[in-house]
């Protein structure tokens, strides 16, 4: 594994895969994911060992700042299957069965889009994640938390309102 000056789940495959083991052990370690569920913010999942472990993982591949991987760690226990078929404002902005709506409206996705502190963004995505019941893309999720500035805001937005064009 060569050393990169910066993490990306989407665009590193080892990253990815790192992420990836680690996500799908927790369905056999499910003390460990209890323990992160419960986690209501980074605070709280720098105290579950299953977190230090990603991170340690992680730290072979890239340099890694804990506090924004704890966040990502937090939001992945609550994840229940990746759907890597669309990037995750996609997700967002994809009809219910049944419906035109987006699954996440345009005003909780404005509102998800305002947030500036990452303990709000914690619970907003756990929130999100539920909505989409639990299915989406974990790569995509990822990189968006992790990296979570005015430059993923854009990105989530052009994502989610060419999906969803009938939410602006």
């Amino acid at each position: 594994m060569k050393q990169m000056q910066y993490i990306s789940f989407m665009n590193n495959p080892d990253a990815r895969s790192v992420l990836m083991d680690w996500w799908a052990g927790l369905d056999h370690a499910r003390g460990d994911r209890a323990a992160l569920r419960r986690c209501r913010n980074s605070q709280e999942v720098a105290f579950v060992p299953a977190f230090h472990r990603l991170r340690q993982n992680l730290s072979r591949i890239a340099p890694v700042d804990a506090e924004k991987l704890a966040v990502v760690a937090g939001v992945l226990s609550h994840v229940r299957e990746n759907d890597y078929s669309l990037r995750f404002a996609q997700q967002m902005a994809t009809p219910k069965d049944g419906s035109d709506r987006a699954r996440v409206s345009g005003l909780r996705f404005r509102r998800l889009l305002k947030i500036e502190d990452r303990d709000d963004l914690y619970g907003a995505v756990v929130r999100t994640i539920r909505l989409l019941g639990g299915s989406v893309n974990i790569a995509s999720l990822a990189d968006g938390v992790y990296w979570w500035n005015e430059r993923t805001k854009n990105t989530w937005a052009f994502d989610y309102y060419d999906k969803a064009p009938n939410e602006a």
